[in-house]
């Protein structure tokens, strides 16, 4: 049991970074809970909002609730950890502690997606932003210059295709955002037979933000507390405007989707949430980390919640939610009931929060790495602290270069659901690293999860899951035995529905079910701490909607990293050495 939280915990090398590591501590719980705001409050408010309303209908706001609940429980996983091991890593020091060097390993590559290739989607949310605001001020940049090379060459298809079936290039089958990538597809200088198309403004945010983060952590939680300020302060001027033009009518019917388009906004809502945990890879910058770090979290999450509601209250009632499905759903309202200048005001506002998002995630995923090369899983150069600005230096230029280069070229919703299953991969493994090292909540930690006997309570939610799924979704039952049962092949596709079907598809469920079995087993036999164990089945069953192709690439990306560890990192890992 590790009980002495100031201490290089035990199980941890030497390297991995005891408090006192070189870092500055100058972090307060006022400045954690606004990195924290600062990292959740960004493109899920501002962008994917819009989607889970449309599906959702005025029912979302529970989809809120029940996603906050289901972090909640992460939350009180990490907290745990972040007043047992106040050591900057995050999940990856966390999985260290609990599981090991190999499973920390799995855990650090992991969180890539989340700090570095979940910042290459809001780089290009923020520049779509950015671009809109100066073209609504008459400055209007080349498409070449503002679209990526990838979302480019896709549109460039689509819209051929639309010109081949002699559609005007106003046709309304065209949208917008296909309508400007094909024109930078077509107006690009040319480079050899390549259009030399970039993303320059995502690039730039990036390459600011990276500088602000380089300079030091009192120059980044300056910035981060004055975004947060103004992100705020326009929210709530959003949500009292907003409230005066509801039409409660637009509340009625409140689920017209039923619980199936509520739930079609799982990963988006999930989403909106991503970044809280990102407070936990400064703990070694906090002035009291085992008391700061649990407050700053739970802080952070109910403040985020209570506005997750409040706007989709606003955006539902505003207008019908059968007009909410675009990307930029609270100027889109604004704009449709006369008032342009709160939709530009919400504009400016998105560029501040997609900047503080950029902020703290460029801040976190150095943090990890100076960590794991601490372990010697990675070279030496990682960990190196600048001597004046007591920041890991040259991780923080890797992690722009990561960010900001992708960002010129991809599309944004190549990387959208990667950074989800990523994200929830780790919340799943801190979970379960509470049964591990605390299983029936007697640490002596100075915060801990609260013990609630799960030797009844979860072999009973199995079983009262069961009866509700058979009771009120008979036929998603059937659809689930006939892939199953192989009825329907491996894989197909439904031509006349679109939906995906066979044995394949099932794969995630099957492995969510199992899990409840053996933890149901588990629990009973050995009375286990029921918290962590609803966290760990809540994220595994949001991973389950993520689909059979992203847990394809992210066992993919797994394998790289598996690569990267036996090449190097087990070689030169500071605890193999000892040995």
């Amino acid at each position: 049991m590790l009980a002495d939280a100031g201490a290089a915990p035990a199980g941890l090398p030497d390297g991995h970074g005891a408090p006192g590591g070189g870092l500055h501590r100058t972090l307060t719980v006022r400045d954690l809970t606004a990195f924290g705001v600062a990292a959740i409050i960004g493109a899920g408010i501002f962008s994917t909002i819009g989607t889970a309303s449309f599906n959702g209908g005025p029912a979302v706001t529970l989809l809120f609730v029940f996603t906050a609940v289901a972090c909640a429980f992460s939350a009180l996983c990490y907290a745990q950890f972040a007043a047992t091991v106040p050591v900057s890593g995050s999940a990856y020091t966390y999985a260290y502690t609990a599981f090991g060097e190999l499973a920390a390993w799995i855990i650090g590559w992991a969180l890539i997606m989340e700090y570095g290739i979940g910042n290459i989607v809001v780089a290009i949310s923020w520049s779509d932003y950015f671009t809109g605001l100066l073209g609504s001020i008459g400055v209007h940049m080349p498409p070449w210059l503002t679209t990526g090379y990838q979302s480019a060459a896709v549109a460039a298809v689509d819209v051929q295709n639309q010109l081949a079936q002699n559609l005007p290039l106003t046709s309304p089958n065209i949208t917008d955002a296909q309508r400007e990538a094909y024109l930078a597809w077509t107006t690009a200088p040319r480079l050899g037979s390549l259009p030399f198309v970039i993303d320059l403004p995502a690039f730039g945010i990036t390459a600011l933000i990276t500088a602000v983060v380089y300079v030091g952590i009192q120059e980044s939680r300056r910035a981060a507390n004055l975004m947060v300020l103004l992100k705020l302060l326009v929210v709530l001027i959003v949500i009292v405007v907003g409230f005066t033009q509801v039409d409660f009518r637009n509340w009625t019917p409140f689920a017209p989707n039923g619980i199936g388009g509520v739930l079609k906004g799982v990963s988006a809502v999930f989403f909106a949430y991503i970044g809280f945990d990102a407070i936990s890879t400064t703990a070694e910058e906090c002035e009291n980390p085992q008391r700061d770090l649990p407050r700053a979290m739970f802080y952070a999450l109910i403040i985020c919640t209570v506005l997750y509601v409040l706007i989709a209250l606003v955006l539902t009632g505003m207008v019908s939610y059968k007009e909410l499905n675009v990307g930029d759903p609270l100027a889109y309202v604004f704009g449709r009931v006369g008032m342009a200048k709160i939709g530009a005001l919400v504009a400016v506002s998105a560029i501040f929060a997609m900047a503080s998002v950029l902020l703290v995630f460029q801040l976190g995923q150095p943090r990890i790495w100076m960590t794991m090369a601490r372990d010697g899983l990675l070279p030496g150069v990682f960990a190196r602290v600048h001597p004046r600005f007591r920041t890991p230096s040259f991780a923080t230029i890797v992690t722009g270069f990561l960010v900001g280069v992708p960002a010129l070229f991809l599309r944004m919703e190549l990387v959208t659901d990667l950074t989800s299953i990523g994200t929830l991969f780790a919340f799943a493994l801190v979970c379960g690293g509470i049964l591990v090292i605390d299983p029936r909540g007697q640490s002596t930690a100075r915060y801990k999860v609260p013990y609630v006997n799960g030797r009844y309570l979860v072999p009973f939610l199995l079983l009262l899951a069961t009866g509700l799924w058979f009771r009120y979704r008979d036929l998603d039952v059937l659809d689930w035995m006939q892939d199953a049962t192989f009825q329907n092949g491996w894989s197909a596709v439904d031509p006349i529905t679109g939906k995906f079907n066979g044995f394949a598809h099932q794969i995630p469920f099957l492995v969510f079910v199992l899990a409840w079995f053996a933890l149901s087993y588990l629990s009973f036999k050995k009375q286990l701490s029921a918290l962590p164990v609803l966290g760990l089945l809540i994220n595994l069953y949001l991973m389950t909607q993520l689909g059979i192709s992203n847990w394809t690439l992210f066992g993919g990306w797994l394998v790289l990293g598996l690569a990267v560890y036996f090449g190097y990192g087990a070689k030169h890992s500071k605890l193999a050495l000892k040995m």
